[in-house]
């Protein structure tokens, strides 16, 4: 007899559970079934792609966004190289190239019906971020607005993208592509005949990648920008793909609307945007500047397809996912001409009420509601789920072969006991494997192959949640008349009691992500609802028909979020940090989605003869995954695809200690941005210093006397290694100057200073016990919002070669007039020089393997007592 032809729904009392299971070779085909949904509908779902239209298809598209145009111009932009804020290639070849483009649209716009204003911006300020005071000088923007002239209005829409790169990459991705996407949606604005309510602001950033500097100095200094009203953010973290929305507002869920009306192509999730603000993406963009600077609300768009590439060599035309440029230039050009016509711009502080809740479906639709809304969906939904749980087990009491009522609530209870057991279980060891792969070294054997996360961590959990109830089924079995089908029944209705509580304490915690278990809750209620009025009308629960059918819409959107989550996640995790635990964060989130429809799915295997021993499969792949994880085919690096990242400093130290002598060394200043740097001590790393050098500095030298660069590397300056060599040639020579030095009370002294050097300096500066700093030339929050000692100041100059001036106040002890207050140290770094890498330097990188990326530069470290 086939699988298929079994009575799925067979309510008849058989004298033993087993008589009413399926043949044991179903379950294989069962999984399977599953498998084969998840890879016809939601992989093809997360890389769909709208065609893409051609220059020559412009005649019948007149207002619509040409793909090709801005592909050509992204060729164009990449071809330019690395674009280092204050080189020639950013501040002369890729604004001569933006210019250009913008020329000629003005010139071939309808300026019968379009006024436009544009201009190259230089910007200079200061302010706080990632604790450190940041300073800059002359850094470029190119600003356009165009407006309608027959609709005068004072109120802008800000549409914001970066045209500069990080160290070595020609960031096609990162932001080449939203720049040329900005540019086409110009272009078929200035020649529509469309309402324009409001004028439209395109601000091409120039200094997004050195702290956001262009995005500043354009808020808080440009003429125009206490007009922008709302905003769209274009930013990327990979190499193209699909942008995802992953922060809007904040307070405003009127622009969520918006999008879910507008946006041609939605892609957005409410967890997203909670995962990025909780610090969870180790990234951040010009949003924040424009939020927390220009009180600036909107949404914030990014790329994270490929994000291997991201900030490197590698983000170039070439490996920029072809569907990008149709798919995101629809997006934005829609929402553009939306939000340029949407009322709300004329008082925004009108419409600030609360938080929106929203997610896509596949890709395929957006849903967005209130928080407010949230709060009435998932509470009636967890209500009406107990309800129809308590009518279901009334039910079960009815049937005329049932046990006792007492004995089947009693039964239910046992279950639900077990259920927990179940999940507690499937948690544990899911985090346990991740422990267990930490700890001996074999973290991350899925950064390349992230089909490893299947066996490490799904069948993981599959096989914790499945083994305990399929034991429990068994040994019961001859205890109970219960039919195997409402035994299977109250293990879902156990889960889904489980996860009627994390819906709730996630709505206590005011998480609007609580949509996230609610929206299996509604399914699996919708199911049991239905089972119950086909027992009403046709006396029978069509149960396995109903549930699976009911199951299907959860479990695609479920492993939709799972396969997104890994294929933007996964690459971060290598850019985390040498501290980080990513097999722990991989682990937590794979169990905490997975349980959302596995304890719905798992069950169904009971139902089959000898589901113990297929369930105990699961386990046994879990350990032939841990022993491939510890072959090649379990190495997390691939050359030129997902390399292991490095910082690499030459770097010279000067250290002038206090008893006048000075100390000059220098070496390669090595920091791990990946867990697995152990990987390189028998080669690389050899010759590194032990770590009591690493020690030895950090008492004596403000952040350990490494030349740090930002405010990320404050925390992973622990793993920093050092490697005695000769010394680096620099370009130009580091010269401090002090200006004067005041006394302006008893116990308070005034210093000031100028800097000579290359573009980008940090300073140290580390005051004395019984000594504080009360006020400086540069940013003053990190004095007083209470952050400790030693400060860390950043400076950018952007084409100029006047040196940096600035002075510092501070008081001291009355019984320490004469010193000394404080010591300094200033660091200069050299990010885009390569020409002058010595032999030795260029020897020495070539040493790492082709599986590793080195960002690298040079640098100079020098300390002073004062």
């Amino acid at each position: 007899m086939s699988f298929a032809s079994f009575d799925l729904n067979s309510d008849k009392k058989a004298p033993r559970s087993g008589a009413q299971k399926w043949p044991w070779y179903g379950a294989p085909i069962f999984c399977a079934i599953w498998f084969t949904i998840f890879y016809v509908a939601v992989i093809p779902s997360f890389f769909s792609y709208p065609k893409m239209l051609y220059i020559r298809d412009e005649a019948n598209h007149p207002r619509e966004f040409i793909g090709e145009r801005a592909m050509n111009l992204l060729a164009e932009y990449s071809a330019i190289g690395n674009k280092m804020v204050g080189s020639v290639n950013n501040e002369v070849h890729t604004v001569n190239f933006i210019k250009r483009e913008v020329q000629q649209i003005v010139e071939q716009a309808r300026n019968d019906i379009y006024d436009f204003e544009w201009e190259v911006q230089y910007a200079s300020g200061a302010f706080y971020l990632w604790d450190v005071a940041t300073s800059y000088e002359n850094v470029s923007n190119i600003v356009v607005r165009i407006s309608r002239k027959d609709s005068p209005n004072d109120n802008y829409l800000l549409v914001n993208s970066h045209y500069d790169s990080e160290v070595k990459t020609p960031a096609a991705g990162d932001d080449g592509v939203m720049v040329v996407i900005m540019l086409e949606t110009l272009r078929v604005i200035s020649l529509a005949d469309r309402p324009l309510d409001h004028p439209v602001v395109f601000l091409f950033n120039g200094a997004e990648e050195a702290n956001m500097m262009g995005s500043h100095g354009f808020i808080t200094t440009h003429r125009w920008a206490s007009n922008c009203k709302a905003l769209i953010n274009l930013d990327s973290t990979g190499s193209g793909g699909r942008e995802v929305l992953f922060q809007t507002g904040p307070n405003h869920p009127w622009l969520m609307n918006y999008y879910q009306k507008h946006a041609p192509h939605p892609f957005s999730v409410t967890l997203a945007e909670e995962l990025f603000q909780n610090n969870f993406i180790p990234s951040d963009t010009d949003f924040r500047i424009f939020r927390d600077y220009g009180n600036v609300p909107g949404l914030d768009m990014a790329h994270a397809l490929n994000g291997y590439v991201y900030h490197t060599k590698y983000d170039n035309f070439k490996n920029l996912a072809r569907g990008t440029y149709q798919s995101t230039g629809e997006n934005v050009l829609a929402l553009t001409w939306a939000l340029a016509n949407a009322p709300e711009l004329d008082d925004t502080a009108a419409h600030e009420e609360g938080h929106a809740v929203f997610f896509d479906y596949l890709g395929w639709f957006l849903v967005v509601y209130t928080e407010a809304a949230s709060i009435a969906i998932n509470t009636v939904v967890s209500v009406v789920a107990f309800i129809a749980i308590g009518i279901s087990i009334y039910f079960m009491t009815k049937h005329p072969d049932a046990d006792a009522p007492r004995a089947i609530v009693l039964r239910f209870c046992v279950i639900f006991v077990v259920q927990l057991g179940a999940v507690v279980i499937a948690w544990a060891l899911t985090i346990l494997v991740a422990v267990f792969m930490h700890a001996v070294g074999l973290g991350e054997s899925w950064y390349y192959g992230i089909w490893m996360t299947f066996g490490l961590y799904f069948s993981t959990f599959f096989f914790g949640l499945g083994l305990l109830p399929a034991f429990y089924i068994h040994w019961t079995k001859h205890k109970t008349n219960m039919r195997l089908n409402d035994t299977i029944s109250c293990f879902m209705h156990a889960h889904c009691i489980l996860i009627v509580l994390i819906c709730v304490i996630l709505m206590c915690m005011g998480v609007r992500s609580a949509f996230f278990p609610m929206f299996g809750l509604f399914f699996y209620t919708i199911s049991v609802l239905l089972q119950l009025i086909f027992k009403l009308i046709f006396k029978s629960k069509f149960f396995v028909y109903v549930h699976l059918l009911c199951q299907l819409a959860p479990f695609l959107f479920y492993t939709f979020l799972n396969y997104e989550f890994l294929l933007v996640f996964v690459p971060m995790q290598g850019r985390d940090g040498p501290d980080s635990k990513p097999d722990m964060l991989l682990a937590l989130f794979i169990a905490l989605m997975t349980m959302h429809f596995a304890g719905f799915i798992i069950p169904i295997l009971f139902k089959f003869r000898k589901s113990k021993i297929f369930i105990s499969m699961f386990g046994v792949i879990t350990i032939i995954f841990i022993i491939l994880a510890a072959t090649p085919a379990g190495f997390p690096f691939k050359a030129d695809v997902a390399a292991q990242r490095y910082y690499v400093l030459h770097t010279e130290r000067v250290l002038h200690n206090e008893n006048s002598t000075t100390t000059r060394e220098s070496g390669f200043y090595v920091q791990p941005v990946d867990t697995r740097y152990s990987e390189l001590y028998d080669t690389t790393l050899k010759n590194v210093e032990p770590e009591s050098w690493l020690a030895e500095n950090c008492a004596s030298e403000p952040f350990c006397g490494l030349p740090l660069y930002s405010g990320r590397w404050l925390d992973w300056k622990d793993s920093a290694r050092w490697i005695y060599n000769t010394a680096p040639k620099f370009p130009v020579t580091m010269e401090l100057t002090e200006v004067s030095r005041q006394s302006i009370s008893a116990t308070k002294k005034r210093y000031e200073y100028n800097i000579k050097s290359g573009d980008r300096i940090v300073i140290f500066i580390d005051p004395k016990a019984n000594v504080k700093i009360t006020n400086w030339s540069v940013d003053e929050t990190i004095l007083t919002d209470g952050r400790k000692p030693p400060y860390f100041i950043y400076h950018v100059f952007s084409m100029v070669t006047t040196p940096f001036n600035f002075w510092l106040e501070f008081e001291h002890d009355a019984a320490n007039t004469n010193g000394p207050y404080f010591k300094m140290a200033v660091s200069v770094h050299f990010l885009y020089h390569p020409e002058h890498y010595t032999s030795d330097f260029k020897d020495f990188l070539a040493t790492f393997p082709d599986w590793t990326y080195t960002t690298d530069w040079f640098a100079s470290y020098e300390s002073w007592v004062f």
